[in-house]
């Protein structure tokens, strides 16, 4: 069986062209005609020859996922990609389109295990890891189709990055070697529900890169109703772990709050919040909740603008820095998990008619 390229870090790589009898600055070449050129295929590859063309198309593959669906955004050119995996499971990437950058939004998992009930993915289950060369590739696949160079990426897609902490620590290795894609650790953010031990640990091993925390409300009583995995991990397990990253990095942590309609988005609420996070000198992202249908009873909702306003205004005035997130892809499935699901109960529904 082939291995993929895209798994390997560099040295890893050094090491396998090696037991082909292919020298370092072989492996420099290959790389520069993936990530730079965009080649993948070796045949093509015109400064290697013949012998060492065959050799590493027997040995390895370039597995760039397969596109099965893409929006465009008409407002703001914000690009959702869904892409057919070998095995036929299906995952989301998006593109962000900021006026000094561009932003890849990155899958970890095919579904995820979390079943946060505002989420379209942890709706639709956990099905498996992805390797580290899943994760890179989609950045690759993007910058392919759409002809871009991205300058951010954040783990913010379909799944719970620190609940495949191996491969995404991987991924992200890859993604900063200077003979791929040479990000600056700093220009890489992985957002998480909250796994208190996976996020000290994050702080020894990626120190620079930047730490989101999906918090969405500010008690125990009201996250266990929105994010099941509360019941496992509580507020405070999570905000004494992001206390510990702060120390060990020096970073600032963000914490991404959804506002519910008459749920999470009360006066009461903005002041708990300010009160759990007082002296961190944490960055606060409210999220009006993009409707999604939910096994909850709760209603996935908007509250409305003035609500909105109100929340901010009151951690204004306890000195919490935040900003109201400025939406993307207002006119596409741009939520995360909307696409997938979607061809999920079509291909559901064309069994049905067959």
């Amino acid at each position: 069986m082939k291995k993929d390229i895209f798994d390997f870090e560099y040295e890893e790589l050094v090491n396998e062209f090696s037991k082909l009898g292919l020298e370092k600055y072989r492996v420099d070449q290959v790389l520069d005609w993936i990530f730079q050129k965009k080649v993948f295929d070796f045949n093509e590859m015109s400064n290697l020859s013949k012998e060492n063309r065959t050799a590493l198309s027997e040995r390895f593959s370039i597995s760039l996922p397969s596109l099965i669906d893409v929006q465009i955004s008409n407002v703001d050119k914000t690009t959702k990609f869904l892409w057919k995996l070998e095995d036929g499971n299906t995952i989301e990437s998006v593109l962000l389109f900021h006026s000094d950058r561009v932003t890849a939004c990155i899958s970890s998992q095919v579904g995820c295990a979390a079943k946060c009930v505002f989420c379209a993915t942890g709706q639709s289950g956990f099905v498996r890891n992805l390797r580290a060369g899943e994760i890179v590739s989609q950045v690759v696949a993007m910058e392919y189709q759409r002809r871009v160079n991205i300058g951010n990426i954040v783990y913010m897609g379909m799944g719970e990055p620190l609940l495949n902490y191996d491969q995404v620590l991987k991924s992200v290795k890859i993604l900063h070697s200077e003979k791929t894609k040479n990000m600056s650790m700093r220009r890489i953010s992985i957002s998480t529900v909250g796994i208190p031990e996976k996020i000290i640990k994050l702080a020894d091993d990626l120190p620079e890169i930047k730490l989101a925390i999906s918090l969405h409300a500010p008690n125990n009583y009201k996250r266990d109703m929105i994010v099941p995995m509360n019941k496992k991990y509580s507020v405070e397990e999570i905000i004494y772990a992001a206390k510990e990253y702060q120390k060990k990095t020096k970073n600032r942590v963000t914490f991404e709050y959804i506002l519910i309609r008459e749920f999470n988005d009360f006066a009461d609420d903005a002041e708990k919040l300010a009160e759990l996070l007082k002296g961190m000198g944490a960055y606060v992202n409210l999220i009006p909740v993009n409707p999604v249908e939910s096994e909850s009873n709760l209603k996935m909702e908007r509250p409305h603008y003035w609500v909105i306003e109100r929340f901010k205004k009151i951690l204004d005035e306890h000195n919490i820095e935040n900003e109201i997130r400025k939406e993307k892809g207002t006119d596409i499935d741009a939520a995360c998990g909307q696409l997938r699901r979607r061809n999920i109960e079509s291909q559901k529904g064309k069994k049905m008619e067959g």
